[in-house]
């Protein structure tokens, strides 16, 4: 991939490795365990990720961000920075010639803060330079006068509090009704719990290249999830019609959705145009932290009923969603979290009422599982308090109120796919649960199973054990009448096999199913996935198990077409249809074994493509009351946590998490497993150490030290028992997303095996050792 650089020479980006060169040949067909496409050249460190990029000419790139989380700028000066040897330009919201302001659905968020500031890190201005050290002194030269403001950054607080914005401070109410509000249950409970604010934390930061063109456009090289989007928010900041900006994607290191920071990104198309040269941008750890966003810290308050029975018969919610100082993503979050409030529980009576609100806390958005994992928590938090005080076990009591197909949603919603609930559950409950330490075990062995470790000073006779279950729910698709649509081109010459389509492979194995459905149509051994950018029709975000449905769809359909062309001819000849041809093990044979050719003999000579769309069926966005059908599809999971918690210094260890999960169909059995796995790690993070603090609105310690990631050894046994293939009629492949449903359940189930172990309550993730403590007199 190269771009002129208007006579600067061209920018060189590293020949992608997804599917540019085809790898040893592999087992044939959907439902074989294939290898990612791109594991060779990952694993030798030689996968091309968009910090790599370089071109000649190349002009490095910074950013100035604002030390406070509210306050008016006052004035800017750029004078000291401008003159600095070796910088070529610096640009401010002054600079920007088109729309200033831009938003995944809302365009609320600068590009340049111009008048407020309303988070820390918000970008002020970006300098461009001839080295990375001249434009960070350069930016840090930019003299800011600010007039320091009190933030808000209590969401509570937003609804009294002067607007932050122009379009206020509510983002999004929805007063969900559904029954009867005068039911009352012979049991009743309530709760309080908190979630915190959890970081994407991508394996890469963001990184990208700008480079200018002579037609007067801009190409941007990046890790992007969505090129088109990103495209027309770059078009429109830069006032150039969306042909003049062209998006390519490199490699993307890892992503839970829209993890990009297009705060990043923009500047350096501005940076490119403005010096008529390459700007390269890779940034720090700590300016990701403050400029992508992150899961929505909520607030979250209920009151169950119940009969004497334990047969849920209304739930009572209120959701509070902390946005940070833009929209985002929240209005759909906030859908989610109002829509899933109940969980995968049958609930005749429903009133739950959500808000989502923008303070002056880091921006909040898209991240596995929105909105759901936060509720997952707080209804399976009512569900053991409901057990305890009915006597039942917790695994008894959710089995009475489990949902299967043909039940309804609070929205009104009739659940038509397969929700095995009941199943999941038995699968997780009937597992033999793990043997307790031996008293023979090794000393060593010994400290490394306590929780804490070896260093955690705990005494071993203060350890318990707890088993607590989660169970949850997540959407796939867009919501509320979003167009879920994907286009795809096949192209077949000379036994090769060339895949189109702007679905960006983020590590959810898109490359590697696009491979096997061509492989498994057309009988074609040798399939390259072409590098996407934005001169493809577009496939939509990376995000909630798309491309898996939409573009593997697209993808299904458009090699169907070219496999019509590759048979008919061959049919024609023999007087039969198409329907009676079959293509196996790189053969074509009729019904009756009169024709027997290969693959490669019929391709002999031609060039065959098809170009198709999927889009599935439409939905519609939730009504004044929250009712509407306004989901795709549902994907559902059971998981078992075993914890062993010292009560004393409240260390808490995971001793075993058991996962059932219905996935539809499984197209690659060993990818889809590795991807649970990966879920119900980041679940585990939420549960017990991921937590981005702020101090009245200031980020603290924005960095991999301060941020507690799990690591290897947080990480327990992850047995997956039970995945359950009922296929979900309407979705391509009968398939469904597998990726965030764990994310969702995992900390849900680990918050309840603690409550297990300690008899506390545990409201709040990730859970602190004070919630896990119990003191002498209480044990």
């Amino acid at each position: 991939m190269t771009g002129t650089a208007d006579g600067h020479g061209a920018a060189t980006v590293p020949a992608m490795a997804v599917g540019a060169v085809p790898g040893p040949p592999a087992p044939h067909g959907l439902g074989v365990s294939v290898p990612p496409l791109d594991s060779i050249a990952k694993t030798q460190g030689v996968f091309p990720y968009a910090a790599d990029l370089w071109a000649e000419g190349l002009l490095w790139a910074a950013v100035l961000r604002s030390p406070h989380p509210h306050a008016r700028i006052v004035s800017i000066d750029t004078t000291a920075a401008a003159a600095m040897p070796g910088v070529r330009t610096v640009v401010t919201h002054a600079d920007v010639p088109g729309d200033a302001a831009h938003g995944r659905k809302v365009l609320d968020r600068p590009v340049f803060a111009a008048e407020l500031v309303r988070h820390h890190g918000e970008p002020i201005a970006a300098v461009a330079a001839d080295h990375p050290d001249t434009a960070r002194l350069a930016a840090a030269a930019i003299a800011v006068e600010y007039e320091v403001l009190d933030p808000v950054t209590d969401p509570e607080q937003a609804f009294s509090a002067e607007p932050l914005h122009p379009d206020g401070n509510l983002i999004r109410h929805i007063p969900l009704s559904y029954g009867d509000p005068s039911v009352v249950g012979d049991v009743i409970v309530e709760g309080v719990y908190r979630i915190g604010r959890q970081d994407p934390a991508p394996i890469g930061a963001e990184a990208g290249l700008a480079v200018p063109r002579p037609d007067g456009g801009v190409e941007l090289y990046t890790a992007s999830t969505d090129p088109h989007a990103d495209r027309d928010l770059a078009a429109a900041c830069y006032g150039l019609p969306p042909e003049l900006v062209k998006v390519v994607v490199t490699g993307v290191p890892g992503a839970m959705g829209e993890r990009e920071d297009a705060g990043m990104l923009l500047p350096l198309g501005l940076l490119a145009l403005r010096t008529g040269h390459p700007v390269k941008l890779a940034a720090t750890r700590e300016e990701s932290f403050l400029g992508h966003a992150h899961r929505h810290p909520t607030l979250l308050r209920y009151r169950h009923h119940a009969d004497a029975e334990g047969t849920l018969l209304k739930v009572e919610a209120q959701i509070l969603l902390d946005a940070g100082a833009y929209a985002d993503t929240s209005a759909d979050a906030l859908a989610a979290a109002v829509s899933f409030a109940c969980g995968p529980y049958v609930v005749p009576h429903a009133f739950i009422e959500g808000w989502a609100v923008r303070t002056n806390n880091p921006p909040s958005g898209h991240v596995r599982g929105e909105g759901a994992m936060q509720v997952c928590a707080a209804y399976e938090g009512q569900m053991d308090k409901l057990a305890a005080k009915l006597g039942l076990d917790p695994a008894e009591l959710r089995m009475r109120n489990v949902m299967a197909t043909g039940d309804l949603l609070p929205t009104g919603q009739t659940v038509t796919c397969p929700a095995p609930v009941a199943d999941l559950l038995t699968a997780v409950r009937d597992e033999p649960l793990p043997a307790l330490p031996g008293d023979d075990a090794d000393a060593d062995e010994g400290e490394w199973l306590l929780p804490g470790g070896p260093d955690g000073a705990g005494d071993p006779q203060a350890v318990r054990r707890g088993v607590g279950y989660g169970l949850g729910m997540v959407h796939m698709l867009g919501a509320e009448g979003t167009d879920e649509v994907s286009t795809a081109t096949v192209k077949v010459q000379g036994s090769v096999a060339t895949v189109v389509c702007a679905a960006v492979e983020t590590g959810q194995g898109f490359s590697t199913l696009a491979r096997q459905i061509v492989q498994e149509t057309l009988g074609v051994e040798e399939v390259h996935i072409a590098p996407v950018d934005t001169d493809q029709p577009p496939a939509g975000p990376a995000a909630r198990g798309r491309h898996t449905w939409v573009s593997g769809g697209a993808v299904e359909r458009a090699a169907k077409m070219v496999r019509t062309q590759l048979l008919q001819p061959l049919a024609h000849k023999f007087g039969m249809s198409t329907e009676l041809l079959t293509i196996a093990d790189g053969k074509i044979t009729s019904y009756d074994g009169v024709l027997s050719t290969t693959v490669a003999e019929a391709l002999e000579g031609k060039e065959l493509w098809a170009t198709a769309q999927c889009r599935p069926h439409p939905t519609e966005p939730l009504d004044d009351s929250g009712q509407g059908d306004a989901y795709v599809g549902l994907a559902f999971c059971a998981i078992r946590a075993v914890v062993d918690v010292d009560m004393e210094l409240g260390a808490v260890r995971v001793v075993e998490l058991t996962v059932a999960q219905d996935v539809g169909r499984a197209l690659n059995p060993r990818q889809l497993r590795a991807r649970i796995e990966a879920g119900v790690t980041q679940g585990i993070g939420a549960a017990l150490s991921e937590n981005l603090r702020t101090s009245r609105g200031i980020v603290r310690h924005p960095d991999l030290t301060g941020y507690a990631l799990p690591t290897a050894l947080d990480v327990p046994d992850i047995k997956i028992v039970k995945l359950i293939e009922e296929r979900d009629v309407v979705a391509p492949f009968g398939a469904k997303a597998v990726s965030a449903v764990p994310v969702v359940t995992s900390p849900a189930a680990i918050a309840s095996a603690v409550r297990a172990a300690t008899g506390r309550p545990v409201g709040r993730l990730p859970i602190r050792p004070q919630s896990a403590v119990v003191h002498d007199e209480r044990r």
